[in-house]
């Protein structure tokens, strides 16, 4: 069982570092949010095929698909590209003038995320008929998530980044010239 988890933790370590850094691409973009998203699928094209053929190579399955399985890939994938350009247009929609708060919108995101998928899982369980009630727990659970996203979103650092070729931001000390005797070499700043 040790996999999943490392392997569910390296999600969460990649898709926590996606805001902040989709930010900084938008910055290094003139904050144009659609030049990011483009190139964020080309990554996403490039990783799946390179990802996938890999697994499959790994797991010696044959290089065949069904319909319902192109079909579900097909949609499970729009999904997540969908995901990918609501949450450009999120950070994009800020108003004028201010930047993109990534440590607002990820927690919505994500805290939003795993909501849905509770929800989801336990419409499909009622509709299959599987005669589980819902644990009230759930409940409570997707309550203390709500809660959880305010306070994250609330209380993480606020830090803007680097703009690329700005100034510095400290004031120049004044160099001041020493008395020359002659043959002296100028002194340098």
């Amino acid at each position: 069982m040790k996999w999943p988890i490392v392997f569910a933790l390296l999600t969460a370590l990649f898709w926590g570092m996606y805001g902040p850094v989709l930010g900084w691409a938008r910055a290094a973009e003139g904050n144009n949010p659609f030049k990011p998203y483009l190139l964020i699928g080309v990554a996403y094209l490039v990783w799946a095929i390179i990802g996938g053929a890999c697994g499959m190579l790994y797991t010696k399955v044959p290089f065949e698909f069904s319909g319902e399985g192109v079909k579900w890939g097909f949609i499970a994938g729009s999904l997540g590209a969908f995901g990918a350009l609501t949450l450009t247009l999120a950070m994009f929609s800020f108003p004028t003038g201010t930047k993109p708060r990534p440590e607002l919108v990820m927690p919505i995101v994500f805290g939003g995320a795993v909501t849905v998928t509770a929800i989801m899982n336990l419409i499909i369980s009622m509709k299959s008929g599987s005669g589980h009630a819902p644990n009230p727990m759930l409940w409570v659970g997707i309550a203390g998530m709500a809660v959880c996203i305010v306070v994250v979103a609330y209380n993480t650092p606020h830090v803007a980044p680097k703009k690329p070729g700005a100034a510095p931001t400290t004031t120049p000390t004044p160099v001041t010239a020493e008395p020359q005797t002659p043959g002296d070499t100028p002194a340098k700043p």
